[in-house]
């Protein structure tokens, strides 16, 4: 499975099966094994803690994404124009990914994916909104939980989890070299003030782990949602330590896979910007959100 195997690895069996059966006509699985090989192909990363390769043929997350005018055009004309086989025979999904060339098509392909409703003006700022985002660093191709916010954003569906008061991360390493990270973090939900800190390796985990000490008890699914991969692009290089960066998150729940994105100079400002939305996205967006909950109590 997914070609692993000691050292140099095998022959992988999730992409001769599909060849196999839907290319030249042996049956090797019924339709709902067949149906079910791209989650049994994530689950057996998460198993060995992999991260899921994006470009592995028929279940990666690439395998059926689409991007620009002629291809998304293409698609809703006709899937097999650019597709080879139905995504959803192997388990996959078609990804229609957003960049600032795409058009009003693009978005709209975009949002009838996700189950919104975009009038023509509406996708229209939206495209705009893409240009002007991009041109500041954002890039949305590998950040469509973000994109998906923000057409949510557009038409009035975004819902916040809470609205932030403050954050604060303090790093401090000690003359014996150990290093410790302490976050606090002051928020409101549902009227209700949290005030949690907490402990952890880097800034990042240590503001993700105090977030979640104050939503998991409103929203548990959050204690599904694991952060599975984290890359961090400087932008303009001549200004050295000083210069913009590109924070992208790839987060799961064991099911799905989706990216986010923050961009700022400060490197922490863009991890919390990409690491709340990825968490937004996992419980909004894949329709697990439910009304928030008073908690035991607010304060610290």
């Amino acid at each position: 499975m997914n070609g692993y195997g000691e050292r140099c690895g095998n022959a992988n069996l999730v992409s001769i099966i599909p060849n196999l059966q839907l290319k030249l006509g042996y049956e090797c699985l019924t339709a709902e094994q067949l149906g079910a090989l791209t989650p049994a192909a994530h689950f057996l990363d998460e198993l060995l803690n992999f991260t899921p390769d994006p470009d592995q043929p028929y279940v990666g997350r690439n395998a059926f994404a689409h991007k620009g005018g002629m291809h998304v055009a293409g698609i809703a004309a006709d899937p097999a124009t650019f597709e080879h086989i139905d995504p959803a025979v192997v388990g996959n999904r078609r990804e229609v990914l957003i960049s600032e060339l795409s058009g009003k098509g693009t978005v709209h392909a975009r949002a009838r994916e996700a189950g919104i409703a975009l009038d023509d003006p509406a996708a229209a700022r939206v495209v705009e909104r893409v240009k002007e985002l991009e041109h500041r660093g954002y890039h949305y191709e590998a950040a469509g939980g973000s994109f998906e916010l923000l057409l949510r954003r557009e038409t009035g569906e975004y819902d916040p989890l809470f609205r932030l008061e403050s954050w604060r991360a303090i790093v401090e390493k000690r003359a014996d070299g150990r290093v410790e990270t302490e976050a606090t973090i002051k928020i409101w939900v549902d009227g209700e003030r949290y005030v949690r800190t907490a402990e952890g390796n880097g800034p990042v985990n240590a503001l993700d782990r105090a977030l979640r000490d104050a939503l998991v008890e409103i929203h548990p699914h959050l204690a599904d949602i694991d952060l599975v991969n984290f890359k961090v692009r400087i932008l303009d290089e001549a200004k050295g330590t000083g210069a913009i960066t590109r924070v992208l998150l790839d987060a799961s729940d064991g099911d799905q896979v989706w990216g986010s994105i923050g961009v700022s100079e400060n490197v922490i400002e863009a991890s919390w910007e990409a690491l709340v939305d990825s968490l937004e996205y996992g419980m909004q967006v894949a329709g697990l959100a439910a009304r928030p909950v008073r908690g035991t109590g607010s304060g610290s």
